[in-house]
């Protein structure tokens, strides 16, 4: 299995250097990379047993693949070969293809290493990858929108290389576990640098703009899996270290609050969207037992949600209360809102009870608020006109390549409830029924009509760096406390 699992590593990057030699293959190269990944996890669920792989002893550099690695790597599998599908036809070239192939590989290494100097390198990748993406239109706008997320990206990383170099002065190793005995100020730069890459709390608004300006294939990448590769490591921080489990629920808990108060208000489509982003992720950090299931859940919603999006007549969503959708885009829209709602049949159920019933006293009423947040959120697309049956009011015809992404995606949320089939009780589907069926009347009688409009001051460039300073400030207090 060691030696499998460095081919595993490397195939994706040497898929992506092969497609630049053989660019004619560039499409069937890049699928092969992507069911290679999910054929991979599949020993990872069966044996249950993690694989260690000790790369330099001597400076803690390692590797380890276990079920909770798993559902992120199925995650990262899943989206990236519904995207390579879904931009199938197009006139997308063998760059894009391989830029793709090689961001795969990079989260991959992310979701696998266990020691913060390797994690830095593939972090640093995935940086690069994910804005030569962003960039591919070639737009004045798109390139800007990419120098941007590079640049508070690399800020980030500069923080946390220097928190990784004061574990390594601390105990001589880069492993996760030197956090427990690793002064404070390395585990604050350490953890800003995974909160502003994984897009957590006021440190990720760079990222609504960043989805939202995106191409929607790209916005698909960006939110189901770029971001976890920032969450995952948090993840396990609070799972090896009992001391960073608080620090890690609250993020979590404020995380999910502040997305979905935005998202309530947010009238644009693919803004709300990237918002609920922020606030999805804060689920998987309220709960870390159970983070990996949430995560799969949510790529798979979300990336459907964004490449459906993309094909709608228009994003501003007080205009698609006046345009009615043909039904066949409308019914993969509600049946990805249903599953992100919580509602029973979609795995999105079986993820919320899991992370429900996972929280501390102290969160449940936050994780609830942001609960019913979320069915608020997604009314908008749920309760959109749609009896029109004329295509011609899309933006173009659905092509069959679209018909199987979403069907990748969406197949997976039924298939996933395999994995906590336990959820299926009276008790556990009355809660939430009653809060998507409160979420709902609240949509009706109060924000389908508001207007409230909120200031993108922080998502400015020039306040990028300055709220990333006062999150600094905050872990210091809380690491200290």
């Amino acid at each position: 299995m060691t030696v499998l699992t460095l081919i595993w590593i490397v195939l994706p990057f040497l898929v992506g250097f092969i497609i630049y030699l053989l660019p004619k293959g560039d499409r069937y190269l890049a699928l092969m990379g992507a069911v290679a990944s999910a054929l991979y996890v599949i020993p990872l669920f069966v044996q249950q047993t993690p694989i260690n792989l000790q790369l330099l002893d001597n400076f803690g550099v390692t590797l380890v693949l276990d079920p909770l690695a798993g559902f992120f790597i199925l995650t990262n599998a899943l989206v990236t070969a519904a995207v390579i599908i879904y931009c199938w036809n197009s006139d997308r070239s063998a760059f894009f293809y391989a830029q793709v192939i090689l961001l795969h590989g990079s989260i991959n290494a992310a979701f696998a290493c266990s020691d913060f100097i390797s994690l830095y390198v593939a972090l640093e990748v995935i940086s690069i990858a994910s804005f030569l993406l962003i960039a591919y239109p070639r737009s004045d706008r798109s390139i800007w929108i990419g120098l941007r997320y590079l640049f508070v990206s690399n800020v980030a990383m500069l923080f946390y290389l220097i928190g990784a170099v004061l574990v390594y002065k601390a105990t001589h190793s880069f492993t996760f576990s030197g956090l427990r005995v690793s002064p404070p100020e390395a585990i604050a730069l350490i953890f800003l640098g995974l909160l502003a890459k994984g897009g957590i709390f006021v440190s990720g608004l760079w990222l609504p703009l960043t989805h939202a300006e995106s191409e929607s294939p790209v916005s698909a990448l960006m939110s189901g899996v770029v971001v976890k590769a920032g969450v995952l490591p948090l993840v396990r921080c609070a799972l090896l270290i009992e001391e960073l489990d608080p620090i890690v629920r609250i993020f979590g808990v404020v995380t999910a609050l502040l997305g979905v108060f935005f998202a309530v208000f947010e009238k644009d489509a693919k803004r709300m969207l990237a918002f609920h982003t922020i606030s999805q992720l804060g689920f998987i950090l309220a709960a870390p037992e159970v983070g990996g299931f949430y995560a799969l859940t949510h790529g798979l919603v979300k990336s459907s949600l964004f490449l459906i999006v993309g094909n709608l007549p228009s994003r501003n969503l007080k205009e698609l209360q006046h345009q009615p959708i043909p039904n066949q885009l409308w019914i993969p829209l509600v049946i990805a809102s249903f599953s992100i709602s919580g509602f029973p049949l979609l795995s999105g159920f079986g993820a919320k009870v899991l992370t429900m019933e996972n929280l501390q006293p102290w969160q449940v009423i936050g994780m609830n608020i942001a609960a019913l947040g979320t069915a608020i959120s997604f009314a908008k697309f749920i309760f959109l006109p749609h009896n029109h049956q004329d295509p011609s009011v899309l933006k173009a015809p659905l092509r069959a390549e679209f018909w199987v992404a979403i069907a990748i995606l969406l197949g997976g949320l039924f298939v996933a409830n395999v994995v906590y089939y336990e959820a299926y009780t009276l008790e556990n589907s009355v809660k939430p029924l009653a809060t998507i069926a409160i979420g709902w009347i609240a949509y009706w009688l109060i924000f389908k009509h508001a207007t409230v409009k909120f200031s993108k001051l922080f998502e400015d460039f020039e306040n990028l760096i300055g709220v990333m300073s006062l999150t600094l400030i905050l872990l210091f207090w809380m690491v200290m406390a």
